[in-house]
């Protein structure tokens, strides 16, 4: 048991490590796999309105955890100027945390989450939130221009 539940936790981490790798290097991914990127954002898509999902199981995000994180995301200042000019939270994506105990007890926690927003086709910010502190660390903003001719 303690095996199949330590491979488990190591195959959880692999599969985080490859996604966040995706995530940023700019790609997106089909299948919406989202549990921690380890504070590099910079693209994919992935999440559906209900939940994300990786192998049989899936994670379903609370409208009590985004309404929690959005709050934190709207008082912090730099997070109002960007939605006063013209940015749109489009997503919460929790960062999970797994750890395994010396017996083999593993915890799960989304101590983390990122607010997503988007502004036409020309901006997309990462608002990293810490949930426990209710406080914004850290906000990333690409942009994007195209000049057709």
């Amino acid at each position: 048991m303690l095996s199949t539940v330590l491979i488990l936790a190591i195959l959880s981490g692999v599969a985080v490590m490859v996604y966040a790798n995706g995530v940023a290097n700019g790609t997106s991914t089909e299948s919406g796999i989202m549990f921690n990127y380890g504070g590099c954002h910079g693209g994919g898509h992935g999440f559906g309105r209900r939940g994300f999902g990786w192998g049989p199981g899936s994670i379903t995000v609370s409208q009590d955890y985004k309404d929690k994180v959005i709050s934190i995301a709207q008082n912090d200042s730099d997070v109002q100027s960007l939605l006063a000019s013209g940015y749109n939270i489009t997503d919460v994506r929790p960062m999970i945390n797994t750890v395994v105990e010396a017996d083999g007890t593993v915890t799960m926690k989304a101590t983390t989450a990122v607010v997503v927003l988007e502004k036409d086709t020309t901006g997309r910010a990462f608002v990293t939130v810490n949930v426990e502190e209710g406080k914004v660390t850290r906000i990333e903003i690409l942009t994007r221009t195209v000049i057709e001719k």
